[in-house]
């Protein structure tokens, strides 16, 4: 359950405007979060530049269907998000409804279930390009921290 639900509080991070790209790659303890030496062709990470446009469609998409999961339950999406994240932290204080909880409880779930539907058109994505999910997140963790790596993608990107 505490997998899905940070998948779930990553998801409704989109639904907060949050973009971002690696959002569905799996988190790492802070103490593995180093900088990671990669060395990436031109051609691999052309490859990766088109994955990572597909996924970022993806992702509108699924902020999209989210959204309007949480607005057709009748919830406002600021609410909604207020409400959730008070769910993840223990310590957070917010007044909530039993109507509210379990309105909350029933799109949470819906949420969950369409999550399946979006990893897998990730992964299809990367498929697509030829690369696998390890290399590709193997890559969007350098990116975190290398610079060099950062501009020629940047490069690639604007054409």
């Amino acid at each position: 359950m505490i997998k899905s639900k940070k998948i779930a509080g990553l998801l409704f991070a989109f639904a907060l405007g949050t973009a971002s790209v690696f959002a569905q790659t799996q988190q790492l303890p802070q103490q593995q979060q180093q900088a990671v030496e990669v060395d990436v062709s031109d051609e691999e990470l052309s490859k990766f530049a088109d994955a990572y446009q597909m996924i970022r469609m993806v992702n509108q998409k699924a902020q999209q269907e989210m959204a309007k999961k949480v607005e057709d339950s009748g919830f406002d999406i600021q609410r909604f998000n207020e409400i959730h994240q008070a769910s993840l932290d223990p310590n957070a204080e917010v007044e909530v409804t039993k109507e509210e909880k379990t309105k909350h409880a029933e799109v949470v779930a819906e949420i969950e279930s369409m999550q399946g539907e979006f990893q897998e058109e990730m992964e299809s994505a990367i498929s697509e390009q030829g690369l696998d999910i390890q290399r590709y997140e193997k890559i969007a963790m350098a990116l975190q921290t290398d610079t060099e790596l950062q501009q020629r993608l940047q490069q690639l990107m604007q054409g």
